[in-house]
């Protein structure tokens, strides 16, 4: 009898649901105004930023990394919507050829959706469009 490798989670992991809190409609309408999946079959926007939350919410330091601990939950991704873990050539091509404006401009939709629920003094008086981030850093940038 040979080993069974893959394995269903009983209930739903943490980060399945943080991802369940980002608006996914949204994020198709910013897909089909930047266009980013056009030259894209396999690995699609919505998965590399699946894949990019991974890494930063599993602390990784490299893309190679994030393609080693995917791989080792090979079987367990389907909660997120991946048939596979994504090779690192693979994340590595799509972070080089696609256009970063889609997740900036998701991300300022996320604050504009979840605006109501952050404190007014983050918020009040300050120009998002200012802001830029930098290796998870945000900094303030003053002309």
């Amino acid at each position: 009898m040979g080993k069974d490798s893959y394995k269903n989670l009983v209930g739903q992991p943490i980060f399945k649901q943080v991802v369940d809190f980002l608006p996914r409609a949204k994020f198709d309408l910013l897909v089909h105004r930047h266009k980013s999946d056009r030259y894209y079959k396999r690995f699609r926007s919505w998965e590399q930023l699946i894949t990019l939350l991974f890494g930063v919410f599993s602390r990784c330091d490299s893309v190679g990394e994030i393609a080693a601990a995917m791989q080792g939950l090979q079987g367990k991704l389907s909660y997120l919507g991946l048939d596979k873990s994504p090779a690192k050539s693979t994340i590595g091509d799509a972070l080089r050829d696609r256009d970063e404006v889609l997740f900036r401009d998701y991300y300022f939709e996320l604050l504009s959706h979840y605006s109501p629920l952050l404190s007014v003094s983050r918020i009040k008086g300050v120009d998002f469009e200012k802001f830029y981030i930098f290796d998870s850093t945000v900094m303030l940038i003053l002309n």
